[in-house]
This record gives C-alpha cells, sequence and structure tokens, in this order.
C-alpha cells in the first residue's frame, strides 16, 4: 500500500486544489482528506456519504443531577469555570481533569469520553473516499486524522486500490505529524513569496526528520521569478526533488467558481503542468512500489 501526501507550510497554496486534480487523474486510488480542523476537498469531490461515525476522545464531567446535593464542591474547585450553579458542566470549558469527581461527597460526578466530531466514508466520481470533522474548539485533530488514515488505507485493501492520495493539513504541527508520518512520498506545494520558503524550509526539516522522500513544487510561480529561483536553489540543496512550477491563472479560480478540478474545467498551462507533476509523482511511486 502507498501514500501520497500532500502538504504546505501554511494555508492558502493551493494543496488542497492540486489534490482534486490529482484524485481526477489518479486511476487506482483512495482518497483521504486529513484537514480535519478545516476540511474542503469535499467541496470539489462531492462525496455521497455511505458510512458515518462518531469521532470520541477526551474527556468530560457528568453530573447526575438526581444524586447531586447541590453543596457546591465541585465549583470551588473547578479552576476552568466549567460548572454554573445549576449545576451543569459546559462541556467547552471542561478540560476533563477529573477534580470536581474527586472532591463530590456524594459520587455525583462522572468522567465521560465525548463526542468530539465524525468521520465519514463516501463515494466521489473519482472513487471511495475517506474524510472528516473535528468539532468546534475540540482538540485531539491528530487522533482522528490517524482514524482517517486507517480507514482509508483499510478501505483500499477491500478495494483492492493500491494508492491512498492524502490531502493533509497546513503547517508542521501534530495534525501534519500523523498525517506524514510513515507514508511513502509528500509533496510541499509553496509559494515565492518570503513566508513561502520559509515554510517549506520547516516542512522539509520535519519530512527530513521522518526519512520521508519528499519533492516540491512552486504555485504562482512566475509572479516572483526570483524568489522562485531562491526555492529551487534550496531544494537542490537540500535533496528536495522540484517537480514543477504552476503558473498564475484566473482560470484557476474560475474552476473553484464551477466546483471542478483545474485538469477538467480547462486545459491550459495549468493543467499541462498539473499533469506533469502527476506523471512524475506516478513514476516515483511505481518504484517505490517494487
Amino acid at each position: 500500500m502507498k501514500e501520497l501526501v500532500i502538504i504546505s507550510g501554511k494555508g492558502g497554496t493551493g494543496k488542497t486544489t492540486f489534490t482534486a486534480s490529482f484524485a481526477a487523474l489518479a486511476k487506482d486510488a483512495v482518497f483521504a482528506d486529513c484537514d480535519v480542523d478545516a476540511a474542503d476537498l469535499h467541496l470539489l469531490l462531492k462525496p455521497e456519504i455511505q458510512q458515518q461515525e462518531e469521532f470520541r476522545s477526551g474527556l468530560a464531567a457528568v453530573i447526575n443531577q438526581d444524586q447531586c446535593t447541590h453543596c457546591g464542591k465541585c465549583r470551588e474547585v473547578c479552576y476552568f469555570d466549567a460548572i454554573d450553579a445549576t449545576p451543569v458542566v459546559n462541556n467547552f470549558a471542561c478540560e476533563g481533569c477529573k477534580i470536581c469527581s474527586y472532591v463530590c461527597p456524594v459520587a455525583a460526578i462522572t468522567m465521560e469520553e465525548r463526542v468530539c466530531g465524525e468521520w465519514y466514508r463516501s463515494e466521489t466520481p473519482y472513487g471511495p473516499m475517506v474524510h472528516a470533522k473535528l468539532g468546534i474548539v475540540e482538540e485531539n485533530s491528530g487522533k482522528l486524522v490517524s482514524i482517517v488514515r486507517q480507514q482509508a488505507k483499510r478501505l483500499a485493501e477491500e478495494r483492492g486500490k493500491s494508492l491512498v492520495l492524502i490531502d493533509g493539513p497546513p503547517g508542521i504541527g501534530c495534525p501534519v505529524i500523523s498525517s506524514i508520518a510513515g507514508t511513502t512520498l509528500v509533496l510541499v506545494v509553496t509559494e515565492p513569496t518570503l513566508s513561502g520558503i520559509h515554510d517549506l524550509q520547516r516542512v522539509a526539516e520535519l519530512t527530513a526528520h521522518f526519512r520521508i522522500p519528499t519533492f516540491a513544487c512552486v504555485n504562482k510561480a512566475d509572479i516572483n521569478p526570483g524568489m522562485t529561483k531562491e526555492i529551487t536553489h534550496y531544494c537542490a540543496e537540500h535533496d528536495i526533488e522540484m517537480v514543477g512550477e504552476i503558473p498564475y491563472d484566473l482560470i484557476v479560480a474560475r474552476a473553484l467558481v464551477h466546483h471542478q478540478t483545474i485538469v477538467e474545467y480547462a486545459q491550459g498551462a495549468v493543467t499541462q503542468a498539473l499533469r506533469h507533476i502527476w506523471q512524475r509523482l506516478e513514476q516515483e511511486l511505481a518504484v517505490r512500489g517494487l
């Protein structure tokens, strides 16, 4: 089973837009949206949900109102002011520290695993997909990413697919680590700006730590040719293959407005660049599958 992850050092570089185009070009893949905090791959792949499951993680206090004597001790010790005068626990404020359950004289407070989001198995016009939605202000996104990856690999095994194509989260934090650890290849999408090269460097250090073969492409490369050259030079010095430069074109925005992937909407320079990048990635995946 091979896994290709598309990531970026920050949001807004075009990572998800390109992943959707790769999904349209792929012939034998399962798709996974691991950007669970702000999932949007579904906007282009148009999945029809076939299975929906709760994501449970972390503990929250629950007060048995019939058993509670309203002594107020739980409110006194709650550092996060998560218990009101009723007393009812505010799940958004509760950190699951268990102090209230320890001090309750009648054992009216229990700690229960809470629902933090949902994950889905879906069908798209391009193939099967696993995606998720983390609840508002909820944590443990890395754990949910791991579930999405596990389910995508399981779905690939069930369907006889050889590739899991992953839209990773931005940044270098826990969700990104959960997305890339143990994968076959990583493609970093960056842009020709100071922040773009800085974010590429941070991501490259992360993938180097995990010893994952890393490739890069520059989106909107022609808006700052000088910075694009700097990025190409950096990649050459750090054993990162530059697989393509995508020109700036308003056709990308038009494709998104029409909820279509770029490679299906138009056959211009951007589509040609994306097809070239995909062909190179396919070649590398084929070699690593031997």
